[in-house]
């Protein structure tokens, strides 16, 4: 065996590594709990390719209905495709400022959980309406309604992504976490809804899958949160406050009704929304009612009220939903935190 080589003085050190970057690399674990929840994302992975497809007949639908649920699917899709982009590059930052190995875990676990609601979106667009969402000729008033509506809902998803790509590298964690704890927040109780709520078999079962997974990521998103809360500035407090109005203003496309005064969204966007939305319910969708859809959001607030004030975070005003709070102004596109 041929003898090392040592150079006169010792082994050189190494230069050290600029910052952010993912090296040197290491496995640091400090919170048990977030490996746990990753282990158990690992045993309840599915596969939307399993679900029963073929049971999903275009012709048990008139032609409204068919076009309502792509419409209903295309929403959704405004939130659940930028999901997988989204934690890609939550991942790559947390491996960039070396957080703890079970963080960047349950980041990645949540970018493949995303990846397949998107294919959920992607398959029953496919199945229902091919071409959708936009790569199809409209013909009908309804149908360029459709059309319009969707070309105007991804024109603010594409602000929002920019704004979240500049988010990303600037805000920590307390304050990315506590927008994607809004969203899951509701998003879990929303599609627990709506399983029991639609009338066909491959919603159901996807619907309950997508639901657990959100689920899954609100713990997640609370064992992080219970880690990072303590010891925070009252600015850090303060632009907390913010983001939960913005994940509010955000996610009520899909979770409930846009607010006015935020989206850029042409005056006739709201009532053709709602017609198309009546069309996806009665084709048996599952698609909670207004009052549902509030109710949903109340309860959801409610929720994430409780556990923000005992950290001294103190919660906004949401009129829209005559929940009193701290006023919080006008919101640019950059201040929100696009994420499902």
């Amino acid at each position: 065996m041929a003898d090392l080589t040592i150079p006169e003085g010792g082994f050189w050190p190494a230069p050290e590594i600029p910052q952010p970057n993912i090296y040197p690399m290491e496995w640091r674990v400090e919170t048990e709990k977030l490996a746990a929840i990753y282990e158990k994302s690992k045993r309840m992975l599915w596969n939307p390719a399993d679900l029963p497809w073929d049971g999903l007949d275009p012709a048990d639908f008139t032609v409204e209905q068919r076009l309502g649920i792509m419409y209903w699917f295309s929403v959704l899709a405004n939130f659940d495709a930028s999901g997988p982009a989204v934690f890609a590059r939550a991942t790559i930052q947390a491996f960039e400022k070396h957080e703890e190995d079970p963080v960047r875990k349950c980041f990645f676990s949540i970018t493949r959980d995303e990846m397949n609601h998107e294919e959920c979106c992607q398959r029953t667009i496919a199945k229902l309406w091919p071409g959708g969402p936009l790569n199809w000729t409209p013909e009908t008033d309804l149908e360029k309604a459709a059309h319009n509506n969707i070309g105007w809902l991804y024109h603010n998803g594409g602000r929002y992504w920019n704004g979240y790509t500049t988010a990303v590298g600037k805000y920590t964690l307390p304050v990315l976490f506590t927008s994607f704890m809004m969203g899951e927040m509701a998003a879990s109780t929303l599609f627990r809804g709506m399983a029991g709520g639609t009338r066909h078999p491959v919603f159901s079962e996807m619907f309950q899958r997508i639901g657990r997974d959100e689920s899954r990521h609100l713990q997640i998103c609370m064992t992080i949160l219970e880690n990072e809360w303590p010891g925070l500035t009252d600015d850090t407090r303060s632009l907390i406050t913010r983001q939960l109005r913005a994940g509010f203003v955000f996610l009520s496309m899909i979770l409930w009704e846009p607010p006015g005064g935020f989206w850029e969204l042409p005056p006739y966007f709201l009532h053709n929304h709602r017609v198309l939305m009546d069309h996806a319910r009665d084709g048996g969708l599952g698609v909670l009612s207004y009052e549902e859809q509030a109710e949903n959001w109340r309860v959801a607030m409610a929720r994430v009220r409780a556990i923000v004030e005992r950290w001294g975070i103190e919660f906004p005003a949401i009129p829209e939903l005559d929940i009193e709070g701290v006023e919080v102004d006008f919101l640019d596109p950059e201040d929100i935190i696009p994420v499902f």
